[in-house]
């Protein structure tokens, strides 16, 4: 295969001759039961066309192969702090910053008087309307999802955090502290990892008792503090010359490619791994290996640690040589691969052709057992401290190369508290240099998250400015920021594409700042109106790639562009789908269960859109995936919220507290004016504005017959905008 990973190209695909074959044969006609079933449910799927890849031609690398953790310190975080706080914002006193961050750890859903809300609706006159008892109904369903979360726990913090990074030693507890406190942090990242240094993996006491000495001083100051710990990876340092190394006394436990070759690299392989050193990539099958994991992990939750950060977990796919290897074929992978298949990995299967039932099923497999794992990993952080979260940072999104490194995170947010998503949403990866399109993109990729996570929390591993010329990295920072909390996710704020420092220390503290303000607003529940819904079907994804990405995209976009209210639905949400509208873009794969529910959506008189020459469902066609937003009037379409503006200011529309609400971030590069809003509105009300980065401020509302509207006078990067 070429650099591209895949032996189709987008025009073989569009091309190919392979016929739809009858359950219960595979694609290459011999009599089998594995062509129309997923390893997981075993429910037969229907497919259409060649299943391969698209257009990309890039391999699943992840953004600079890595991030700087073994080489940045907290002291250069802390040199300038307090010299560069004051140019910004005048400092807090220690009272003061106390008792913000002690207000910032209260549980979520105590802050809204949830029996209130459920007074008023009860009373409310409105209710003997039909358009009163739509509102009702969306307050109701505000209201619920406000006591599931207080049912969650009275400490459940992971929607409110604002994060960054140090490194971690005893002599910096109260230096991670204090600067937390005066950048307006809540939530911070320590890199202090036992399981993926050969040395604390044999002998963790130290590194223990330095969490427990920084989980003690983060609580201390009303905080909270998460440690970083490494998945499958593990160094040994100067290996070169030790007569041990993780390798030499374990190299059964190594992932492999098919050839053989161990997954073991020198200095040099990646610029985190030092002159000398040895890193090793380990089969998550190695049972010794996974038992002794597994300890430390117990181990590490045991100290008060409020969570465990664990970095990507995935199959060695990245390395140069590996990035078309589908990896791993060591003893253990490939004997839990056959136990469950029948299926020999080495022989059995033609790997990267999406053709090959087999094939499919082995991707299948290696989503599975990443996913198994990290529910393994939470499963023994639960059974030491129930209040110790588990958060895996996942580089891969919504694209194709979550298919190729095996971890997928939709598959992974069942599994988890929340998850951290090192991602970019297109070519570039920084937020001084990325296009509107690219910022939409990226949006899109967060939308997606929000959905997936069903109510979890969604943190943001992103990046904004790592030198770019005639780039302002405080203007970087300030549009990352805004694209996040628009999205209903939460910010990470790093230095360059590292996990430690800041490109401006006083642009965190003003953002942090405004963003701890108005949290409530920013992260309370988004609950859809009168939505579009746009699928998202993680089969089609695994085995036609890029091509239905950007089919999915485009549907977005096309809605985005024209400020329609929009849902993405999953397979786990198909069900609760309450729009009128759904559109399926380019799905391909549908097992049985999607197809009933799909038939039940439409017997209720949903209507049910399919665009692509291979659809998997015989749904109302459009030609084109640019006219699902023209589609909508002739469809009746009604919707709860009209948003006039320019084609690249984003716009999420969402009911919060039973108001309805508008999310907007101006990606333009320009100021945006005269942004008129309309709520369908059918009783008196008031329309209010709170400028990213400003105050809340009442607009100038005008009744339109049953709408209320509203002209917001200008929108430099972003605003919210409610009715009540």
């Amino acid at each position: 295969m070429n650099r591209g990973l895949f032996a189709l190209t987008r025009g073989q695909h569009r091309t190919a001759n392979v016929k739809e074959q009858p359950y219960g044969q595979n694609c290459s006609g011999i009599a089998s039961n594995v062509c129309v079933t997923t390893a997981s449910t075993c429910a037969p799927e229907i497919f259409r066309g060649a299943p391969g890849r698209g257009s990309s031609n890039k391999p699943a690398m992840r953004f600079s192969t890595k991030r700087w953790r073994y080489l940045q310190t907290v002291a250069a975080v802390m040199c300038s702090v307090a010299a560069t706080c004051a140019l910004f914002i005048p400092r807090a006193q220690p009272s003061t910053i106390r008792a913000r961050n002690a207000a910032a750890s209260a549980d979520f859903g105590r802050r809204t008087n949830s029996f209130s809300l459920v007074h008023s609706l009860v009373h409310s006159s409105a209710l003997n309307s039909a358009p009163g008892r739509m509102l009702a109904m969306r307050k109701l369903g505000a209201v619920l999802l406000a006591l599931t979360w207080l049912a969650r726990g009275q400490d459940d913090w992971t929607h409110t955090v604002r994060i960054a990074g140090h490194g971690l030693a005893p002599d910096r507890l109260e230096a991670i502290v204090h600067s937390a406190a005066e950048t307006n942090v809540f939530g911070i990242e320590v890199d202090n990892d036992i399981p993926g240094r050969y040395e604390s993996f044999l002998h963790p006491e130290e590194k223990l008792k330095v969490i427990r000495a920084m989980a003690e001083k983060a609580h201390a100051a009303g905080n909270r503090a998460f440690v970083y710990v490494a998945a499958l990876e593990c160094i040994t340092a100067n290996a070169a010359n030790q007569p041990h190394s993780f390798f030499k006394d374990h190299p059964d436990w190594v992932q492999r490619n098919r050839q053989g070759e161990p997954a073991m690299f020198g200095g040099g392989s990646a610029f985190w791994i030092k002159k000398g050193d040895e890193d090793v990539w380990i089969s998550p099958y190695a049972p010794e290996w996974r038992k002794r994991y597994m300890e430390l992990i117990r181990q590490i939750a045991g100290t008060g640690i409020d969570g465990i950060w664990v970095d990507i977990p995935y199959w060695m796919t990245h390395f140069e040589g590996w990035e078309k290897s589908w990896a791993s074929f060591d003893d253990a992978t490939v004997e839990a691969f056959r136990a469950k298949t029948g299926l020999d990995a080495r022989k059995d299967i033609r790997i990267g052709d999406f053709t090959d039932a087999g094939f499919r099923r082995w991707v299948d497999f290696r989503i599975a057992s990443l996913t198994e794992f990290v529910k393994e990993i939470d499963s023994n952080v639960k059974a030491v401290n129930p209040r110790c979260l588990t958060i895996p940072e996942i580089y891969p999104g919504i694209e194709e190369p979550a298919t190729v490194v095996g971890a997928d995170v939709y598959e992974l947010y069942p599994q988890v508290d929340a998850i951290a998503h090192e991602y970019q949403g297109g070519t570039d990866a920084f937020a001084a240099t990325k296009t509107p399109l690219e910022w939409f993109r990226y949006m899109i990729g967060m939308y997606c998250f929000r959905s997936f996570a069903e109510g979890k929390a969604t943190w943001m591993l992103s990046y904004s400015w790592d030198g770019q010329k005639n780039v302002d990295p405080k203007e970087a920072m300030k549009k990352l920021f805004l694209a996040e909390v628009m999205a209903g996710a939460n910010s990470y704020d790093a230095k360059g594409h590292v996990m430690s420092g800041s490109n401006d220390l006083g642009t965190r503290q003003a953002v942090f700042g405004w963003i701890r303000e108005n949290e409530a607003r920013l992260y309370r529940p988004r609950l859809p109106l009168a939505p579009v819904g746009v699928y998202f079907s993680p089969k089609t994804r695994n085995y036609f790639g890029q091509e239905y990405v950007e089919a999915f995209q485009q549907a977005m976009l096309s809605l985005m562009h024209a400020h329609r209210e929009f849902q993405v639905v999953t397979p786990r949400t198909l069900g609760k789908f309450a729009g009128q509208i759904l559109v399926l873009p380019d799905v391909r794969s549908l097992d049985e269960a999607e197809v009933k529910t799909l038939n039940a959506l439409r017997a209720s008189g949903k209507k049910v859109l399919v665009t692509g020459d291979n659809a998997a469902y015989p749904g109302e066609r459009l030609a084109g995936l640019g006219q699902v937003a023209d589609a909508l009037a002739r469809l009746d379409y009604r919707p709860a919220v009209e948003v006039a503006a320019g084609p690249f200011v984003s716009a999420q529309i969402a009911s919060v507290d039973g108001k309805p609400s508008v999310f907007l971030a101006n990606f333009q590069g320009r100021k945006e004016t005269g942004v008129r809003v309309r709520f369908r509105s059918p009783a008196a009300a008031r329309i209010f504005a709170l400028p990213y980065l400003g105050a809340t401020m009442p607009l100038k509302a005008e009744r339109e017959g049953e709408w209320l509207s509203a002209v917001v006078p200008e929108i430099d990067k972003g605003a919210v905008v409610w009715c009540e």
